[in-house]
């Protein structure tokens, strides 16, 4: 059972990052564009504003570049980064727990994020059509084994 499992783990970190990157550039288009609700119940971010239109911006495109697996690391870097700052500039001065300021959204992204950097995209992601460089030793850019190829120490 475990090694199904594990063969299977490189689309299961695929399938988290489309839906975690689908869910980020949902927010940014819903604040950029007032899809889907618009920002924070209507309308959208005035154009250029600090920090909202920014970061609306970087969740539309940095969530956009994860939910193809584009640059995944390097989105999701960034993406991890700017959810840090909403939770610490937003979030935290109201209470010292997300359950309490509201910060549990921006918590999880962060934390998601944060994983896609270590793990890389995994399975089903467009750098696997690039080339792209970065997979684990062992594995290729999809994050499946490579058969018998020998690890650098």
């Amino acid at each position: 059972m475990t090694h199904r499992l594990d063969r299977a783990q490189p689309y299961a970190l695929g399938l988290f990052r489309i839906v975690v990157g689908l869910l980020f550039t949902c927010h940014g288009a819903a604040s950029l564009f007032g899809v889907l609700g618009g920002a924070m119940g209507g309308g959208t971010v005035p154009a250029g504003t600090w920090p909202g239109w920014y970061a609306a911006l970087i969740q539309l495109v940095c969530g956009g570049l994860v939910l193809v697996g584009l640059g995944t690391r390097g989105a999701a870097f960034i993406a991890s980064g700017s959810m840090a700052y909403a939770y610490f500039r937003v979030h935290q001065p109201e209470a010292l727990f997300p359950l309490q300021n509201g910060g549990e959204t921006a918590t999880l992204f962060c934390w998601a994020f944060a994983l896609l950097i270590f793990t890389g995209p995994g399975g089903l992601a467009l750098d696997a059509l690039f080339g792209a460089k970065g997979a684990p030793a062992g594995q290729d850019a999809q994050g499946t084994e490579k058969q018998n190829t020998p690890v650098a120490a």
